[in-house]
C-alpha cells in the first residue's frame, strides 16, 4: 500500500476527488496517509470526515522545517492540492520526484508567483489566449518550474470569463489529477 501525503489550504475537492478515486479503486494500492493544511480550511474537515489523520501547521517562515517533521519516513508521494504556501528549496530537494501540484494553466505558460487561483484565469482572458486547461508536475524549487508529469487543454471562447474558466479548470483537475498520481506511483 502506497502512502500519500496531502497539502491543501482551501476547501479540499482536489482532496475529495483524491479520496474518492482510492475509494472507487481508480487510484490502486494507495491511501491518503495524511493531510496537512497551512491554515484552517475545510480540506481539514474533510480529512476527518475520512478518518485520515490531519494536522494544521500554520505558514509562516518555518512551515517547511516543521512539516518535515511530520511526513512519515515511509510517504510515497507529496501531493499538492490547492496548496498556497511555497515550500522551501531544501525541503523540495529532499522529496525530490515525490512532490507533485496542479496547477490551473497550460504550463509554463502562466507560472510562478502570484500564479494562482483566479489571478492564473484573469491572465489567461487578459492575454487573449486561445487556450487553456491544467497542469500536473513535479515540485522542484522553482515555482512551478518542475516537468510537466501530465496536460489536458481546452479552447478558450470569446464567451468566457475568468469564473468559466475557472469553472473548465477544475473539471480537467478532477480528470487528470488521478491519472498524473497513478502515472508518478507506477500504477
Amino acid at each position: 500500500m502506497k502512502n500519500i501525503v496531502v497539502l491543501v489550504s482551501g476547501s479540499g475537492t482536489n482532496l475529495q476527488r483524491i479520496i474518492d478515486t482510492i475509494e472507487a479503486g481508480e487510484i490502486q494500492n494507495a491511501k491518503v496517509a495524511l493531510v496537512v493544511a497551512d491554515r484552517e480550511c475545510f480540506g481539514l474537515e474533510r480529512a476527518k470526515n475520512h478518518n485520515i489523520e490531519n494536522i494544521l501547521i500554520p505558514r509562516g517562515k518555518n512551515f517547511s522545517s516543521e512539516l518535515a517533521k511530520v511526513i512519515p519516513q515511509n510517504t510515497d508521494l507529496i501531493v499538492l492540492a490547492g496548496f498556497l504556501s511555497i515550500l522551501k528549496p531544501e525541503f523540495c530537494e529532499n522529496w525530490n520526484g515525490k512532490i507533485i501540484n496542479i496547477h490551473p494553466a497550460l504550463l509554463p505558460k502562466f507560472g510562478g508567483k502570484g500564479m494562482w487561483g483566479m489571478n492564473v484565469h484573469n491572465a489567461v482572458i487578459e492575454a487573449k489566449e486561445t487556450e487553456s486547461g491544467a497542469t500536473v508536475h513535479f515540485v522542484t524549487p522553482g515555482i512551478d518550474e518542475g516537468e510537466a508529469i501530465l496536460q489536458k487543454s481546452f479552447e478558450v471562447t470569446a464567451e468566457d470569463t475568468p469564473e468559466t474558466l475557472a469553472q473548465k479548470v477544475h473539471q480537467i483537475e478532477y480528470e487528470i489529477f488521478p491519472l498524473a498520481i497513478n502515472k508518478v506511483l507506477g500504477n
